[in-house]
């Protein structure tokens, strides 16, 4: 059986500045409908009940991992132009729904809508992709990724601002106007692609199948990324038990700054892009994982020191972010006309590690405090480096 075909012809435009810039700008608002709702849970709390901490956010997250799965493939059948234009005009639909929210349930659906359709991000990254030039290829994804991981960090900031001074409900107001604002600049800056025999849906995502087993360069790029991702799940799921307690005693918004550092794991996607342009992607995956593996050995002394925290936070955000880079160039380039399939495969794998690294890394510090942590974070991300420097050198 052939490698799965795809059905979009090459943009006669090209990679633009211009559609660049789109992609980039697309990949961060989309993304970040998904994180304003966590500054925002005292709030909701307050006019909903202890539950909605926990269904709200449950809710957007687990949407987005659905949207990756059922909608992102699309984007191999149909014009990713069209798609986006469409995700985030919904998008709004949904934000109005959820700022109008009369109670918790009709909150928690709008908020899984919210999150299926935020994975126009996920759309923005083999958009990118497809556009660009082989030669520049990891750094062209590498910017709209820094697009898509600036938007969560800001997010979270401006959401809490927002929130503070107007209310829960004028965040997913303004998130609305936002979304339309994307949608209208989806229609002037990006390329619209010939559409040949388009794939049913259900011949569309078996090829997904096809893919894992066919492509190991698919698997391993997986499941290393996924062994960095669950490392990473492990610490920030673990962090605020550390710094909120003696003998820190950190607030929840001191201990949210040290989300601030990740800026540098958004600035570095550009760089590890272009060094896997040049040196090719296998390099720069195995210097991310020993930064991740260094990360660890660092944050072990966080039990005694906030300096020792702060380097292991920008340590872990640089590695896991340069593998991840290095690992979209590789498999990108694996079948051109899958793309959208292979990032659903690459991102799912991700999800289901990072939910794993999460319970592993509570578990661990329910039994042996940060140290435990921090072992199962050495584990996994030592792990993920073995599945890349073992590989067979031309494999």
């Amino acid at each position: 059986m052939s490698a799965p075909s795809g059905t979009a012809a090459p943009t006669p435009h090209g990679f633009t500045p211009r559609a660049r810039f789109g992609l980039t700008l697309i990949a961060g608002g989309a993304v970040a409908n998904i994180y304003y709702n966590q500054p925002l849970l005292a709030l909701l709390v307050n006019e909903f009940g202890a539950r909605a901490a926990l269904w709200v956010p449950t809710a957007s997250l687990i949407g987005y991992g659905l949207g990756i799965l059922a909608l992102v493939p699309l984007g191999d059948s149909l014009s990713r132009r069209s798609l986006i234009i469409g995700q985030t005009l919904g998008l709004a639909l949904a934000l109005l729904a959820a700022a109008l929210s009369p109670n918790l349930a009709a909150l928690a659906g709008a908020s899984l809508v919210i999150g299926i359709l935020a994975s126009a991000a996920q759309q923005a990254v083999p958009f990118a992709a497809e556009l660009a030039p082989d030669a520049t290829r990891g750094r062209m994804v590498g910017q709209v990724m820094t697009g898509l991981l600036t938007g969560i960090l800001l997010a979270r900031t401006a959401s809490g601002l927002v929130g503070a001074q107007y209310g829960w409900r004028a965040v997913f107001f303004a998130a609305a106007g936002i979304a339309v604002l994307m949608a209208g600049i989806a229609a002037a800056t990006l390329p619209g692609a010939a559409q040949t025999r388009p794939l049913r849906y259900r011949a569309l995502m078996l090829s997904i199948l096809h893919l894992v087993r066919s492509q190991p360069a698919l698997r391993r790029a997986s499941v290393s990324q996924g062994l960095l991702f669950a490392g990473f799940n492990a610490f920030w799921a673990t962090l605020a038990l550390l710094v909120e307690a003696p003998p820190f005693n950190l607030t929840a918004a001191g201990a949210g700054l040290f989300g601030v550092i990740g800026v540098a794991g958004a600035c570095v996607a550009p760089l590890s892009g272009r060094f896997a342009d040049r040196h090719g992607p296998r390099p720069m995956v195995v210097i991310g994982a020993l930064l991740v593996v260094a990360a660890f050995a660092v944050l072990w002394a966080g039990i005694w020191s906030l300096v020792a925290v702060g380097i292991g936070v920008l340590l872990i955000d640089i590695g896991l972010n340069a593998a991840l880079i290095a690992n979209q160039t590789r498999v990108y380039a694996l079948v051109p006309s899958a793309r959208g399939r292979i990032n659903t495969v690459l991102f799912t794998v991700m999800f289901v590690f990072g939910a794993f690294g999460a319970f592993a890394g509570s578990q661990a510090f329910l039994i042996a405090g940060w140290s435990g942590v921090c072992t199962v974070g050495i584990a996994l991300a030592a792990a993920g480096f073995l599945v890349s420097a073992l590989e067979r050198k031309g494999a």
